[in-house]
């Protein structure tokens, strides 16, 4: 099974100020760079919080390319680390390095220790409710080298259990890249049955991960009766479900809130995992109030909002998301700095 790591940041798409139509390569290789050196072990290029469905199939391939690039660059960077002391680093790389984290805290790394993640994974949002659009997306995913595809249930069509798997089945024999199962049943209207996603990786192991964003914790108690942790990864598809569903065998996170706090959900996560289980509760709490005022729209207006006041790229969506009322957009403000004397 392919090692996706406990964070994995649903990566936004930043859009260019002055025309939304266009996206800011720019400011997408300064945000890969702060989530590579914030927590991040994998991101996912053009999902829902992505805004994929404003994407053209060609932005999404360049926003592809941008990401690889971008970490490849990272890769020979940490190589150069470990071969040259710290002071010539700095002289080779110093004009490069973006602020380490928003959230001043004991668990940030500097930029130089972040590099040691540069090689995290690229996973490639490919799911459509036309099947072939599917596998089209995701044998283009292969060409272009990503580590695996993620693939929701088909939406608006409302396919039964038994189309589920045909729909699945088919992507999993096009293409030979690891496929994570997307069950969001919010935006989707349908879910997948724990006895599906279960025959699905009897037939092909390649399906070998789930984000289950839905507060449906019994599935997870249900896949992990049958399938181990070392054979199938299971993340929550919500923040705030993180640590309840780390407690009935998730592996980790697929996380929008780890554009800003990254660091401090791993070390959540890690603190559970150790059995620090206070730790791990103390840390869930204090980053509570962020989780709920992330979702007060829908994703990702307001993750867009944040990483705009704090400078990491614009708050430009494409409609049919709009932005924040000047009233939300101070709340979201007061929530970030509560958060960072909490943290402090």
């Amino acid at each position: 099974m392919t090692d996706f790591g406990q964070i994995i940041t649903a990566m936004v798409t930043p859009f260019k100020a002055e025309n939304k139509h266009e996206i800011d390569f720019a400011a997408t290789e300064r945000l890969i760079e702060h989530l590579v050196n914030n927590g991040s072990d994998s991101i996912i290029i053009s999902g829902t919080t992505g805004e994929s469905p404003t994407l053209s199939h060609d932005e999404e391939v360049e926003l592809f390319l941008c990401a690889q690039k971008k970490i490849k660059a990272l890769e020979q960077r940490h190589s150069l680390s470990e071969k040259l002391p710290d002071a010539r680093l700095a002289s080779h790389v110093g004009a490069e390095l973006t602020e380490p984290s928003i959230m001043t805290t004991h668990y940030e790394r500097n930029a130089a220790d972040g590099a040691s993640r540069a090689g995290c994974k690229i996973i490639f949002g490919a799911g459509s409710n036309c099947t072939q659009t599917s596998i089209k997306m995701s044998l283009k995913a292969q060409e272009l080298g990503a580590d695996a595809v993620l693939i929701v249930t088909p939406y608006y069509n409302k396919p039964n259990q038994k189309g589920l798997l045909a729909h699945f089945s088919l992507i999993a024999e096009a293409t030979n890249l690891p496929i994570i199962l997307y069950n969001v049943p919010s935006r989707t209207n349908i879910s997948l049955t724990a006895e599906t996603i279960i025959e699905l990786n009897s037939q092909y192991p390649q399906i070998c991960s789930l984000k289950e964003a839905s507060s449906n914790i019994d599935i997870i108690t249900q896949l992990r009766s049958k399938l181990k942790a070392k054979d199938f990864s299971i993340y929550s598809g919500d923040d705030s479900l993180t640590l309840p569903m780390l407690a009935v065998g998730a592996n980790g996170v697929i996380s929008v809130a780890s554009h800003l706090v990254g660091n401090q959900m791993q070390e959540m996560i890690r603190a559970f995992n150790t059995g620090d289980h206070v730790k791990a509760q103390e840390i869930q709490a204090k980053l509570m109030p962020l989780f709920d005022t992330l979702f007060i729209e829908p994703n990702p207006t307001c993750i867009k909002e944040a990483l705009g006041i704090i400078g990491m790229c614009s708050a430009i969506l494409r409609e049919p998301l709009v932005a924040l009322s000047q009233e939300q957009r101070q709340d979201l403000k007061k929530t970030i700095e509560s958060l960072q004397t909490v943290l402090n």
